[in-house]
């Protein structure tokens, strides 16, 4: 009975939104890739706004409903009926009476399941796609065949643009490159050699002190595109995976004719994603890596990589909590995983059984096994590291939504 509720709800919200987009015609803005979907939307959206009157898709709606709830501007209505007859509501008023609408919608949209992105483009049509990054071993992979045909689900937000659309995509990543097949209209490349168009180089974390400490706080890199050069301060986040989403977003801006410098002012504004190698100062003097929103074996190596050419007075550590839903990959990952840290961490701590495979690649790798510690739940690792912190300790924490890694953060 509540799944057919559920779908009854989500044909009305479609149903609703496809009149919204033909009474208000926005412009749109469609986003998926495997990692940096949500940084993308977000710095996206930062930078348009600056220009135009926008709206983003909230936190991950990206789903079938997501979608929808998106372009109605509502929120989610959870379990309680009142609240979706509420949206509904809100829906018809927009069809029926004047309103002033977004001139642009950024909308992130999700493949959990073979078909989910299709469905979707079969009513939304988008002016721009926007493709980050894919991965052999993406998120939900356990739902379809193989990695490929993940691929080919996201293929479909490239076929579904307009004809004088324009493709973005992350020219770093062969997988992305690839989609140029799917269409033949105008394509900006966004990354970090020459054949992109809008090129970031010179990667470097911003230090500032703290209490006698040199903290990290943020990363700059310079950026160009054609003859136009100039520098960006992201504060707040760490790692390459700051920079992409800005590029992202800037070739975007850029595809609308936009100056570079007033798009450089507008990154400023930029707020670092929550839970996604967002800067927190801990206790005692520390930094935490804030990395808990999810994590996949791309997203990981990353966040690991980016631990390990961070320089730091004090400790490097990471809690990684269980990596989910990638299928017959699990073991594998998480032990890879495992082998990388374990080169160069002073402790690890792992949460949730999968993540047991991640100790015993570190052991695999040579880490002491005193300097290993265990845990099923997240909080209880949270509290024990609590315990252990020395003033100057840089640590990450990361794990699946599902391991709730967020509780280590909050102790």
């Amino acid at each position: 009975m509540k799944n057919i509720l559920k779908e009854i709800i989500v044909a009305i919200l479609t149903w609703e939104a496809k009149l919204v987009l033909k009474k208000y015609k926005p412009r749109i803005v469609a986003v998926t890739g495997s990692v940096g979907k949500t940084s993308t939307k977000d710095a996206i959206f930062t930078i348009l706004s600056h220009f135009y009157f926008v709206r983003k898709s909230e936190k991950s709606f990206n789903s079938e409903i997501g979608v929808p709830l998106t372009i109605l501007g509502c929120p989610t209505g959870w379990n309680n009926p009142l609240l979706w007859l509420k949206n509904i509501y809100e829906g018809l008023a927009l069809i029926l009476l004047p309103n002033v609408y977004p001139k642009w919608l950024v909308l992130e949209v999700g493949a959990d399941r073979p078909g989910d992105i299709e469905s979707i483009t079969e009513w939304i049509k988008p002016d721009i796609s926007v493709i980050t990054r894919l991965s052999k071993v993406p998120v939900h992979v356990e739902f379809f065949e193989n990695a490929a045909a993940v691929y080919r689900e996201k293929a479909f937000l490239v076929k579904a643009l307009k004809r004088d659309g324009i493709l973005v995509l992350n020219s770093d990543d062969e997988d992305v490159l690839a989609f140029r097949e799917y269409y033949d209209g105008a394509t900006l490349l966004f990354g970090t050699a020459g054949t992109a168009d809008i090129i970031g180089t010179n990667l470097a974390t911003i230090f500032e002190d703290k209490l006698g400490t040199q903290n990290p706080a943020g990363v700059s890199f310079d950026v160009s595109h054609g003859d136009e050069k100039g520098v960006v301060e992201i504060h707040g986040g760490l790692g390459a995976q700051q920079m992409y989403p800005v590029l992202a977003g800037i070739a975007v801006a850029r595809s609308q004719s936009l100056d570079l410098s007033k798009i450089i002012s507008a990154v400023k504004k930029h707020h670092t994603s929550r839970g996604r190698m967002k800067i927190i100062a801990g206790l005692k003097n520390t930094t935490i890596i804030d990395d808990s929103y999810n994590s996949s074996p791309v997203a990981l190596q990353e966040a690991l990589a980016t631990l390990k050419h961070i320089h730091t007075e004090g400790r490097k550590i990471a809690v990684l909590g269980d990596m989910l839903e990638i299928g017959t990959y699990t073991t594998d990952e998480h032990k890879k995983a495992g082998e990388f840290a374990g080169t160069f961490l002073s402790k690890l701590f792992t949460v949730g059984v999968r993540a047991r495979s991640i100790a015993e690649g570190a052991l695999i790798a040579g880490m002491s096994e005193g300097n290993i510690l265990q845990f099923e739940d997240a909080q209880k690792a949270g509290k024990e590291l609590e315990l252990l912190l020395k003033e100057g300790d840089l640590v990450l924490v990361k794990g699946s939504q599902g391991i709730r890694m967020e509780k280590v953060v909050e102790e």
